[in-house]
């Protein structure tokens, strides 16, 4: 169409044809892009060809994840000692677990429980398939978690990451010594859930453990202080306890940022220091709380026992004013509940901070402030 052509047509028309360009212009703009960015409505086949591609690559990223992990996975086993009636001396394996290299030097990352089952001596089994003696360097008098030592160099450590970003539905890898005869296996799954509280029994014990991530990786006996990583490789949590009988697929493991300080206490001094306030304590449930009348269903109630008072003589929780019957609610701005126990919120700080307390005293909100100190050894 001419210029004088386009000048001849009245106005209406005019406004119909600059849409009509308009849009077939927008219309090929758009055909463009979405080639380019491949967006294009896919056939069949195409959309079989794009699922096996994202399948493909789905597993190259756990098998590249496994190559790099599984040498700082290590298997653990507990022995006893037994004397026979020719008064010979022999070694029985009574318990096995699982560890992960967190120091280039022999340092292994484990469970407490693993190392508590009343085992004389430890073996520990690289990925290689070499063996070394272990002995128990340290273990954590408020965690799940205990460090052993083998006399190795030039290991490969675990890398590891912030357990504080992990969400549910991530992707998850388990490794372990699966039962204590498979080692080194390898399961995924997702991040069920965070923050939950359970009771773990394992190594003659039971202990309160809160603040953990469920996940539907297989997690089995023998798995215990193996490495939960996320698809990069980096370990986010210490696989630690499974449900009790008759459930599948619920496993729970420590957030790997409550082990950290414990990491750099061992490799820094040869055992863990831990930071201290100085109370005994029941965690708050609505039927302690109904029962003796508080004011609240939740928080730490301070209360003491034939043993021992509730506050320690000369402690932070002395210094700062803490009494008997006081209900700690809040620490630094962290609330004290069912998923995060004063224990749990204490060990995430250091020895010599300040921390902001809030607590309840005859019904009514308080606020103090205690310096944490190195917890005793006893």
């Amino acid at each position: 169409m001419k210029t004088q052509d386009i000048k001849q047509i009245s106005f209406p028309k005019k406004l119909v044809f600059v849409f009509i360009v308009a849009f077939a212009g927008g219309l090929l703009g758009a055909l463009i892009l979405l080639v380019v960015t491949g967006r294009l409505p896919l056939t069949r086949e195409a959309k079989i060809d794009q699922i096996k591609k994202i399948s493909v690559s789905e597993n190259s990223a756990i098998i590249d994840l496994v190559k790099k992990v599984s040498p700082s996975v290590v298997s653990i086993t507990s022995n006893a000692s037994k004397v026979n009636v020719l008064g010979q001396t022999s070694e029985t394996q009574i318990g096995a677990g699982t560890g992960m290299i967190v120091g280039e030097n022999g340092l292994i990352l484990t469970n407490k429980h693993v190392v508590e089952g009343g085992g004389d001596s430890f073996t520990v089994i690289t990925s290689d398939g070499k063996e070394y003696s272990a002995k128990v360097l340290a273990k954590d008098p408020s965690a799940d978690i205990a460090f052993l030592k083998i006399e190795a160099n030039s290991l490969k450590p675990v890398e590891l990451g912030d357990s504080s970003t992990v969400q549910v539905g991530q992707r998850v890898v388990a490794i372990g010594n699966a039962l204590g005869q498979f080692q080194n296996t390898v399961t995924t799954g997702i991040i069920s859930g965070i923050k939950r509280p359970i009771i773990a029994s394992g190594g003659n014990t039971n202990e309160s453990l809160s603040n953990l991530f469920q996940t539907d990786a297989a997690i089995n006996p023998g798995n215990s202080g193996g490495p939960l990583t996320n698809i990069d490789g980096q370990v986010i949590g210490i696989n630690t306890a499974v449900a009790g009988e008759g459930t599948q697929n619920i496993g729970f493991a420590i957030p790997i940022n409550e082990a950290k300080n414990d990491i750099a206490s061992v490799e820094a001094t040869g055992k863990i220091t831990k930071p201290y306030l100085g109370v005994h304590y029941i965690p708050l449930t609505k039927e302690i709380a109904t029962k003796n009348k508080l004011p609240v269903n939740e928080g730490a109630y301070l209360v003491g026992s034939n043993n021992s008072p509730a506050i320690l003589p000369g402690s932070p929780a002395d210094k700062a004013g803490l009494a008997d019957g006081d209900i700690i609610i809040k620490i630094d701005g962290v609330k004290i509940d069912k998923t995060n126990s004063l224990a749990s919120a204490i060990g995430g700080f250091k020895i010599n901070d300040k921390v902001k307390i809030i607590y309840i005293r005859g019904g009514k909100e308080r606020t103090t402030e205690a310096k944490l100190t190195e917890k005793p050894e006893d």
